[in-house]
């Protein structure tokens, strides 16, 4: 399950930031209980447990949700982002919820010696998410119970915990932009297959860009203009493009001149293609009136008479070689 490619370490990064989590589980968790919670809430704590696992697991993310005047919430967000299903994902869930409650029942027993072994200790919920942008249908089982052998005859002793999917093909781009936040920028970037020539811009609904560089906090412009980045090279996006779309974001191009800035490109090239068909037809032009004047300089007419009847000028008619 290592995650090694770029595009998969965005992703990382984007989980990572306690704004784009609570976006995240704005967005795409139907929890009311999750709806007001603030990044000062949130406390990552991946790096305590990832280590425990033998194979490498940097695409996985664990939080701990601090609720006023409730128990914490931990939550467990995979990132899926190959196009084969992981059908082991309900068991990774599993040993994550182990390893979480065990690590939250030595606390607590820490701060009041044998306070878990007391009736009224609860364990805290956890749970646990799968973010899957792949291109196959996601067909593995959410439920740990169904990925157990005869689950019929003991279905009373198996863990029966399911695990939200959140699966990116599932909604369409207004979807996506009806949130309105920076997370579904990077999520509408994310679902474009490669690039066919089209500019970003007209990929997007009119003034998207422009109202999301508005709208996305100082302090998380340069994570996102790198995400874009690596996104847009995945697609094969021009460099050219890819520049001005993330300098647009990062204030090195003016806000509000976006559109501008596309149009000037597309009319530099089309005054460019004008001006080298006028240039051919001059030379057109140019090569006849020349061919012209060596046929009459043959007949016999003068130098004069030969730039009058031109148009070229006298030093050039007398400069005509005949053969």
């Amino acid at each position: 399950m290592a995650i090694h490619n770029a595009r998969d370490n965005s992703f990382k990064l984007i989980l990572g930031n306690h704004q784009l989590f609570v976006e995240f589980l704005r967005d795409y968790l139907n929890i009311d209980l999750l709806k007001d919670v603030q990044p000062e809430d949130i406390e990552d704590m991946s790096e305590r447990f990832l280590p425990l696992f033998q194979d490498n697991q940097d695409s996985d993310t664990v939080k701990r949700i601090n609720l006023k005047g409730e128990p914490p919430i931990f939550v467990i967000a995979l990132l899926e982002h190959e196009s084969k299903v992981n059908f082991r994902s309900s068991f990774k869930m599993f040993q994550y919820i182990c390893l979480i409650l065990d690590n939250y029942e030595k606390e607590i027993n820490k701060e009041q010696e044998g306070a878990s072994a007391k009736k009224g200790f609860r364990y805290p919920p956890v749970l646990p998410i799968v973010f899957y942008d792949g291109t196959d249908p996601w067909t593995a089982e959410l439920n740990f119970l169904d990925r157990t052998a005869l689950n019929q005859v003991f279905q009373k002793y198996i863990p029966k915990f399911e695990y939200l999917l959140v699966d990116l093909n599932r909604y369409a781009p207004e979807d996506l932009v009806r949130f309105g936040d920076a997370l579904s920028l990077i999520m509408l970037i994310d679902k474009l297959e490669t690039w066919d020539g089209e500019s970003l811009l007209n990929k997007m609904p009119p003034d998207y860009l422009e109202r999301m560089a508005l709208k996305i906090p100082k302090e998380l412009t340069r994570l996102i203009t790198d995400v874009m980045s690596t996104l847009l090279n995945r697609l094969k996006f021009p460099e050219e493009e890819t520049r001005t779309v993330t300098n647009y974001f990062t204030g090195k191009e003016e806000r509000g001149m976006f559109e501008h800035v596309v149009e000037k490109v597309l009319e530099d090239r089309r005054r460019a293609r004008e001006e080298g068909k006028e240039e051919g037809e001059k030379v057109g032009k140019e090569e006849k009136a020349l061919e012209a004047a060596r046929n009459f300089l043959g007949m016999g007419l003068s130098p004069e008479q030969v730039a009058k009847g031109t148009g070229l000028d006298l030093a050039t008619v007398k400069n005509i070689s005949l053969p």
